[in-house]
């Protein structure tokens, strides 16, 4: 007994196989058997477009996403490396913290590989000084440790804080103008004292006098000198 009503002939030329259990494509809309139901066996061009599989991540699970045409495992390891949540991953990341300072680079390694020009950490693919357009003005880490212990013992030094005091003392000291001499009077010691102090504090001052008696009392004038030996040879008996 037959059933014409019943099943549907597959669209494939080749093969008009009555079907019970037609299936319909969902790109060409056509009737194929289960031999020819998928695109490439009835060479459905509209499916073969729509054709994208994408890979999912071993680890968490998860789609992801990738170009047309690029290998599947470059993206699972990209997404392992920097996206994924799974705590194999994330040890990983850990492990990896030497970024690439080339732009737009984000490859890590294990271990720094730092250039000899710029002092940059850079990955394998960047290490030379031609691939991350090297300009060369950085210092080197012996360079830059240097500097720093120069800057440290030139700034901290008894030495430098007592020099830098002292010309900032006389920076803001304002002497007069030279003069004729004469007699000087209380009046002109008290108008010297004043214009000699000018702006300085009384602590300040008070270094200042301190600075140049200790420079007198080191490097005494003639006058002085001739004036005590003098006074020596006065009051001393003549022997006959």
């Amino acid at each position: 007994m037959e059933f014409p009503e019943l099943g549907q002939h597959c669209s494939e030329s080749s093969c008009n196989k009555l079907d019970f259990l037609p299936m319909k494509c969902d790109a060409c809309k056509k009737i194929f058997c289960m031999s020819h139901f998928h695109y490439v066996q009835h060479n459905c061009l509209v499916g073969v477009a729509r054709d994208v599989q994408v890979p999912v991540c071993p680890l968490c699970n998860r789609p992801v996403p990738s170009k047309r045409g690029d290998p599947p495992d470059v993206a699972v390891s990209s997404h392992i490396d920097r996206e994924c949540r799974s705590d194999p991953a994330l040890a990983k990341r850990k492990a990896f913290t030497n970024r690439c300072s080339m732009k737009g680079c984000k490859q890590k390694e294990l271990v720094p590989v730092l250039c000899g020009q710029c002092n940059l950490n850079h990955c394998l693919k960047h290490r030379h000084p031609d691939d991350h357009s090297c300009t060369g003005r950085g210092l080197s880490s012996s360079g830059a440790a240097a500097m720093a212990r120069l800057q440290h013992r030139t700034t901290n030094s008894p030495a430098a804080q007592t020099k830098m005091m002292y010309r900032r003392t006389c920076a803001t000291t304002q002497r007069p103008p030279a003069s004729p001499q004469r007699p000087c009077t209380v009046d002109d010691n008290c108008v010297s004292a004043s214009v000699l102090q000018g702006n300085l504090t009384e602590d300040e001052a008070l270094a200042l006098a301190l600075q140049q008696s200790l420079y007198e009392a080191e490097f005494p004038e003639d006058g002085s000198d001739q004036n005590a030996h003098g006074r020596r040879s006065q009051g001393a008996p003549h022997r006959r």
